[in-house]
């Protein structure tokens, strides 16, 4: 493509303070072609000030409740032959949507992204989420347990904070799943490759991403959990062992206490097996957790004590992910079906 227009779209949501410190970092990018700034969010938030000082587009998301609704809104009156994704709470590197676009040049690559870990500045605790996230296998094959090495790789999906597509491959299928409450970039990438089109994960690109600490990251992995397995519900081919193995984990969980418990209270019970057999099964989770998270692909593993308390933050995400599948299930099985909440974003943060 030569001199393609570029843009970058951020959807927003009460998170002024981080969104502006995107924005600078967007205006001092080494991308030499066209390129235009668009944020999109409620007309009251404090964001259309910042993003209006910062010299960038604010676009009114019409009431939009959820992400997907939101993003949409900007594809629509965009108008550019590249667009990049990414969200309020990242610091993007000056080279980023350079690394991007470049490889638009190929006529194969209808969308590219690239990885995301926690900036060198968040607190210990979040880069502790990071190493957990990041850990060899017990993600159980997502994105960021599984960084390839390579120039340019196939891939399934990309994440929403460090993606670009063709925009006419977006228009192609009309943007976002409407209403999508969660995992909408996954079922926007499936809709992609529906259409036949591929997309690909650049290992080079890294976004730093902000990373939810406790307790928001306990109702942010639940939800995860709870949206994901709704849109494998509606879309049958996105579903993977591995989101419903996980549902199993909080009920192992109490079964081992419980096991423990009665193993101390009942004097028939042999001790040797209900009390031990728990025990063992612990200890040999955590030397998985700390020999994945040492395999692992975050930068911050480097850091021994993130390696020693990543065990802990990986059993919530299992534990509270797990709960979100759990949830998820019984809606469809025994309340409103997949489609439950429709249009309602689940997220942590609150729309005033």
């Amino acid at each position: 493509m030569n001199n393609p227009q570029v843009a970058v779209l951020i959807p927003t949501l009460n998170n002024h303070k981080e969104l502006e410190i995107v924005l600078k970092s967007l205006k001092s990018q080494t991308w030499k072609g066209q390129l235009e700034i668009a944020v999109v969010g409620p007309t009251n938030d404090p964001g259309k000030e910042i993003t209006e000082i910062n010299g960038a587009t604010w676009i009114d998301d019409k009431g939009s409740r959820n992400r997907a609704d939101a993003c949409n809104i900007g594809i629509k009156e965009i108008n550019c032959d590249i667009l990049l994704f990414t969200d309020d709470d990242v610091i993007p590197p000056k080279d980023w949507v350079e690394k991007l676009v470049r490889w638009f040049e190929r006529k194969e690559v209808a969308g590219v992204g690239g990885q995301n870990w926690a900036p060198k500045e968040d607190p210990f605790l979040a880069k502790v989420v990071d190493v957990a996230f990041g850990a060899k296998y017990v993600t159980a094959g997502t994105r960021y347990g599984k960084v390839s090495k390579g120039e340019l790789i196939e891939i399934e999906h990309n994440p929403g904070c460090n993606s670009a597509y063709r925009k006419n491959v977006l228009d192609e299928v009309d943007g976002f799943e409407s209403g999508c409450i969660g995992a909408e970039d996954v079922v926007l990438d499936h809709k992609i490759r529906s259409k036949g089109h591929k997309l690909w994960f650049d290992p080079e690109s890294i976004m730093p991403h902000r990373r939810r600490t406790p307790p928001a990251l306990f109702k942010q992995m639940k939800n995860y959990g709870y949206v994901r397995t709704l849109a494998n519900s509606r879309w049958p081919e996105l579903r993977s062992w591995s989101h419903l193995a996980i549902a199993m984990f909080p009920i192992l969980v109490f079964s081992a206490i419980l096991s423990i418990i009665s193993s101390l209270i009942v004097s028939s019970i042999n001790p040797s097996i209900y009390f031990q057999i728990p025990i063992y099964a612990a200890i040999v989770y955590v030397l998985i957790c700390w020999l994945g998270s040492i395999l692992g692909n975050s930068p911050h593993r480097i850091n021994p004590f993130t390696i020693f308390f990543s065990p802990i933050m990986i059993f919530c995400a299992h534990y509270f992910y797990g709960l979100g599948v759990i949830k998820g299930l019984f809606q469809i099985y025994f309340g409103k079906g997949a489609s439950a909440g429709l249009g309602i974003q689940l997220d942590d943060k609150k729309r005033n």
